[in-house]
């Protein structure tokens, strides 16, 4: 079992109830808390309505793909221009959960779910998002329109997550 992690702006939670999914295209019904595996866990080192494209190499991508996209990179996380400052002023909270409750969602995504309420183990206080991407091994990619990179990481044979993009500029 993989550690678990939560992410949230809200400091002090000691305890996580379970809510109605955040979208409906997770493919999850019911009440539920919510975790992500350490493997994923840079794809949540952003303010929660931050639109973002997480993307790296997955075992489907092709080398013409990772070239395009990738270059030297092993994982990318990009958003755009204007979250900027409200990244650098953000302040994140990473809470470790227990695994006993949590059982696997969406693997790829790695979202384990618990239909329990939760006590966290431990909480870690963030307050430099951008450093903290680099030092989980993201390059950061700041973008002035969302839209060309998230139609065309979609449509490549990368291993992608796109999350919050209903909070995204429009579209030009």
């Amino acid at each position: 079992m993989p550690r678990l992690f939560h992410v949230s702006e809200e400091a002090g939670i000691a305890r996580f109830d379970p809510r109605p999914p955040p979208s409906t295209d997770s493919g999850v019904t019911g009440d539920c808390v919510w975790a992500v595996d350490e493997d994923h866990l840079v794809n949540f080192l952003l303010p929660r309505d931050c639109p973002r494209i997480t993307y790296g190499r997955g075992s489907q991508t092709t080398d013409a793909d990772a070239d395009r996209f990738l270059g030297r990179a092993r994982r990318v996380v990009a958003f755009e221009a204007a979250w900027l400052e409200r990244v650098k002023a953000c302040t994140l909270r990473v809470y470790e959960m227990p695994v006993e409750t949590f059982d696997l969602a969406l693997g790829d995504a790695g979202y384990w779910i618990s239909r329990q309420a939760v006590i966290p183990l431990a909480e870690q206080v963030c307050t430099d998002p951008m450093r903290a991407l680099v030092e989980a091994g993201a390059e950061v990619r700041v973008l002035q329109d969302f839209w060309p990179l998230s139609d065309a990481v979609a449509a490549s044979s990368l291993e992608f997550s796109i999350i919050r993009k209903r909070n995204a500029m429009p579209q030009r």
